[in-house]
């Protein structure tokens, strides 16, 4: 069993298994969302935050794009998916945490750390390109003391993850409730590997066991 038929088997599952069984909450859940948590994570399918945070439905509200990443405020451009997702989850469901979650071997930074999808046109890498290019300095950077390899890319994966946590201070709405201690910002990243999950000490800019 494959594609659409996989999911549907899937879906049956919970409403005959994980839906009758858990009704009651469904039905408050129906009346709206209260979470107490944004969670920035990758479209990566091994890093699904509601089972590595072993999250109830209506826990977390989740935002995944390619690498984790948020950009820094503007109010020009383009569409802004993560910046609306962020307004929403601050001012009108006054979540109290803000958390960016990288993980190993992320498809998004080896691309921006190789550098293997720039110049390429839109459908055969240049979305991706473009979307990576908000970490190239670093990316450049990195590149050129320890190559492209597994610990580079390590370094890439954290380094990307800080940044986004400085960008999430750009937002004045983000900025105001943190100053006033009603939001957190955690960044951490998440090890297939070993199970482990990485958080990031703000004070000295390293990642450790949490």
């Amino acid at each position: 069993m494959a594609g659409f038929d996989a999911l549907m088997a899937g879906y049956r599952r919970f409403r005959t298994d994980r839906w009758e069984s858990e009704k009651p909450r469904w039905r408050e859940l129906a009346e709206g969302q209260a979470p107490h948590a944004i969670v920035i994570a990758c479209c990566d399918s091994r890093t699904d935050p509601a089972t590595i945070f072993d999250a109830h439905p209506g826990e977390i509200f989740v935002v995944r794009n390619v690498a984790n990443l948020v950009p820094p405020f503007e109010t020009g451009g383009g569409r802004h998916g993560v910046s609306a997702a962020l307004e929403f989850g601050v001012t009108q469901l006054e979540v109290s945490e803000i958390v960016v979650m990288g993980h190993e071997q992320c498809g998004g930074i080896e691309a921006a750390l190789t550098g293997r999808f720039r110049g390429a046109p839109e459908g055969e890498g240049g979305f991706i390109a473009r979307w990576m290019d908000q970490i190239d300095a670093r990316s450049a950077a990195i590149a050129a003391e320890h190559g492209t390899g597994q610990e580079a890319a390590r370094l890439l994966e954290e380094e990307a993850i800080r940044q986004s946590v400085t960008n999430l201070r750009t937002f004045p709405f983000v900025a105001e409730r943190e100053a006033a201690g009603k939001l957190e910002i955690l960044g951490c990243h998440f090890a297939f590997a070993d199970g482990c999950l990485y958080v990031l000490d703000e004070a000295d800019g390293e990642f450790r066991p949490a």
